[in-house]
């Protein structure tokens, strides 16, 4: 695992000077000569780049050098609770000693060993210089991965709404008799309605723990609804069933009504893996594109211990490079979002003679009835701005058609909003040139185009021409696709394909707080589909590892078509594809790992050979013959993979398969190149996703920006950085009343050698010689250039 060390910490205390002659006079003169002998202290390392010099109290997760529980056992060590309380103790009692202000919070030692603190940022390095810490983490903020919720009334809603759950094969699975019965899945998230009808049958005494509250009643809070949805998608069973409505369920409160830190999720997966759960599934994460957190470690050593690990990919895609963590660890099973196949619609919008708007198209809707309800009539049409709640405060929009502008919020929020006004239908146009994307499973029937014809609408209600008609027509059907907002891998560092498998997780229906039901999208609805397959391959398959239940669903899955283009979507998009649990269930092989990354080969010129392995299964009762083919999607002159061309494997029995890949970088271009390994026994074929990297990889140099009032301090301000930053500058613009970014005002820092995750420095709120900022709207530009490349990315920031 690699480990990075904090920018300016040698400049702080580093190294320790030791005098060990000392004098004033020249040696000319007769006199001695001082000499300064410098000797490097011991420091554990540290992940972000935390203002050591500021006094801020900063919450942190101290990773101990004494081993968990778990990893010890899998190292084949010996290791008790009581000499890791000791080995603890000692750490916390020196930490104590040294900083009187350090509070520890939580303690850990079964999947992760060390605790939780907090101590004000400058006296960090106290804590690192101690016997004992082996690194320092920070305690970031997890929230739950959910696009977007409505609630289902008990008048709408029918069991036929839930259809992802057959769609990826779980009713060929109960008829076969495999409903999850036996197994005990674990959900880690807001808490649970454990009373709800649905769920109730898969509680016991024990129903979990709520780390919020610190108390044993895992009730979701006020307010709150993920993990009831989550649950539901498990392991329901009443109106509604889920993947595996025979399951055991456990609770796990980390997740408050504003989110929660790693030092909670930790907790959570401890307790869990304690508690005997056979499945946990975590639908929370963050944006930080990074393999080496606590959460990680955790995630792995449950893994190692038997209990199968699912998390959500997380919801800022469609680009690459988007997956958070946790679903960057290693080890768990890391699930993007797909969309149940759907209709298409062609849409034509008229106002009056004469007007035309040819960029109309339908950009998303809740059901195809409602979409087809807005045709043969003719609706008022109101102009609400951007679509915040706010604009709609003041205006009559019953039965009415809601036209929003693109920007500031979520699509989805201003088609809820709209909603909740009373309209039955919106039109969303652009704010720049071009078309925007479609989301589907909007809250109302929604129309999108562009900014032209956006004006086009305005200009007719200026002229008193306020009614609009729609001629909406079927235009084709469109099979399972990946969701836009499913976030996209690899991750940095390990340059690993992210997410390891695909499931459906656009317009959800499962469980609400009470006796309800909503509709939810998100990586967070996807991952449950996957925890509770997990449940179904484990009650058939009691024995298998937790990497014999990965390497199931991923050899099984199939490949997801983007509708637009009609090509199969990238491996970092949709993972090995989307799963389908008789396949998993049944299969004769396992190979493992699912999936392979080969790295950077980043050589100016020649030939640079990397060396990989898999291992496969034989589950059946016959030997088998594998044979091998490896295709890359694009120039494979340069790559060039060496295996076995046929591998003989026994009945139940396992081998070994070595192979290299050979990239000649001089016939290839800098870029991303993806390949499929595939294996065959003659009846069953089974696709490895695997890439590489030519050259440097094209992550984001930056993929966000903060600014937190520190009361008399002044304000920390941080950028996100996936890969560090060589050269890392922040500078502060005018924002103009018309949206556009004005003069330049002042650069607020400027930094060298900035390591991953993030940056943060301490502002004192003035710019230009002391003026201090007034309140309103400004814009922080954060520039970073990193391995050859640069990046200058804007963010508004508002001064209250």
């Amino acid at each position: 695992m690699k480990r990075y060390f904090p920018r300016g910490l040698l400049t702080l205390v580093a190294f320790v000077m030791i005098f060990s002659t000392f004098g004033f006079g020249a040696a000319a003169n007769g006199g001695t000569t001082s000499q300064i002998k410098l000797t490097e202290l011991p420091l554990a390392e540290i992940f972000g780049d935390i203002e050591l010099s500021s006094s801020r109290p900063t919450s942190v997760i101290v990773e101990l050098e004494a081993e968990s529980i778990v990893e010890a056992k899998h190292k084949g060590k010996k290791q008790t609770k009581a000499s890791l309380k000791s080995e603890r103790g000692k750490v916390i009692g020196a930490l104590k000693n040294s900083v009187k202000s350090a509070e520890v919070k939580r303690e850990y030692d079964y999947v992760f060993s060390g605790f939780s603190a907090k101590l004000p940022a400058n006296e960090i390095i106290k804590l690192m210089a101690l016997p004992g810490v082996k690194a320092v983490y920070p305690n970031v903020h997890y929230t739950a991965d959910v696009i977007s919720a409505e609630e289902i009334s008990a008048e709408e809603f029918s069991p036929n709404m839930m259809n992802s759950a057959p769609f990826i094969g779980s009713n060929e699975a109960w008829d076969a008799g495999f409903t999850g019965e036996g197994v005990t899945v674990a959900v880690i998230d807001t808490g649970v309605d454990y009373t709800h009808p649905d769920l109730v049958h898969a509680f016991g005494d024990y129903k979990g723990y709520d780390f919020v509250n610190d108390d044993e009643d895992p009730q979701e809070g006020p307010g709150q609804y993920h993990g009831t949805h989550v649950s539901g998608t498990v392991a329901a069973n009443g109106a509604i069933n889920g993947v595996a409505p025979d399951a055991k369920l456990l609770g796990y409160r980390v997740l408050g009504p504003n989110g929660g830190t790693t030092e909670d999720v930790v907790a959570g997966i401890e307790l869990a893996v304690q508690d005997g759960a056979d499945v946990m599934n975590l639908s929370l994460g963050n944006s930080l594109n990074n393999p080496d957190w606590a959460t990680s470690i955790a995630l792995d050593w449950a893994m190692a211990e038997g209990v199968v690990a699912v998390t959500s990919n997380g919801n800022a895609g469609p680009n690459n490079w988007t997956v958070g963590s946790p679903g960057t660890s290693r080890d768990a099973i890391s699930v993007g979002a797909t969309q149940l196949p759907y209709n298409m619609y062609t849409s034509e919008v008229f106002t009056s003679e004469g007007v035309e708007y040819p960029s109309a198209k339908v950009q998303g809707f809740p059901s195809d009835e409602e979409l087809l309800a807005l045709n043969d009539k003719e609706f008022e049409f109101v102009y609400v701005g951007k679509g915040a709640a706010s604009d709609f405060e003041g205006k009559d929009l019953e039965g009415k058609i809601a036209l929003i502008i693109r920007g500031d919020y979520p699509f989805v929020d201003k088609a809820k909003n709209a909603k909740n006004a009373g309209a039955v239908g919106a039109i969303i146009f652009n704010n720049i040139a071009g078309e925007h994307a479609d989301v589907p499973g909007l809250a109302v029937p929604t129309i999108k185009t562009t900014l032209a014809d956006g004006e086009k609408l305005l200009a007719e209600l200026a002229a008193g021409n306020n009614k609009v008609s729609f001629n909406i027509a079927f235009d084709k059907a469109v099979g399972e696709s990946m969701a836009g907002f499913s976030s996209r891998g690899p991750v940095t560092h390990t340059w690993m394909i992210k997410p390891d498998v695909s499931a459906p997780g656009v317009n959800i229906v499962s469980t609400f707080p009470g006796e309800g039901y909503a509709a939810l999208q998100g990586t967070s609805m996807s991952s449950p589909h996957v925890a509770g397959a997990a449940a179904l391959l484990l009650q058939k398959h009691p024995h298998w590892s937790t990497e014999d239940v990965k390497a199931a669903l991923m050899n099984t899955a199939v490949d997801v078509i983007d509708p637009a283009t009609g090509e199969v979507y990238a491996h970092n998009s949709q993972g090995a594809g989307s799963i389908r649990i008789v396949d998993a269930l049944n299969t004769k092989t396992l190979v493992a790992p699912g999936s392979h990354s080969f790295g950077k080969f980043v050589k100016d010129s020649g030939k640079q050979v990397e060396k990989n392995s898999f291992e496969i299964k034989n589950l059946s009762e016959k030997s088998k013959t594998y044979s091998f083919d490896v295709e890359f999607a694009r120039n494979s002159d340069g790559i060039k993979v060496m295996t076995s061309k046929n591998l003989k494997v026994n009945a139940g029995k396992s081998q070994q398969v070595n192979f290299n890949v050979q990239v000649d970088t001089s016939k290839l271009e800098p870029g991303y190149y993806e390949g499929t390994i595939i294996i065959s026994d003659g009846t069953q074929e089974i696709d490895v996703p695997t890439i590489l990297f030519v050259g440097e990889p094209d992550y984001p140099r930056v993929t966000g920006a903060f600014m937190e009032n520190a009361g008399e301090d002044g304000y920390y301000v941080g950028a996100y950085l996936p890969g560090g930053a060589e050269v890392l500058e922040y500078d502060l613009y005018v924002f103009n009343a018309n949206g556009t970014i004005g003069g330049f005002v002042d650069t607020l820092g400027s930094f060298t050698n900035a390591p991953v995750p993030y940056h943060e420095f301490l502002w004192d709120g003035t710019v230009q010689n002391g003026i201090e900022l007034p309140n309103g709207d400004w814009v922080l530009a954060v520039y970073v250039e990193q391995a050859g490349k640069a990046e200058y990315k804007a963010y508004l920031v508002t001064k209250e």
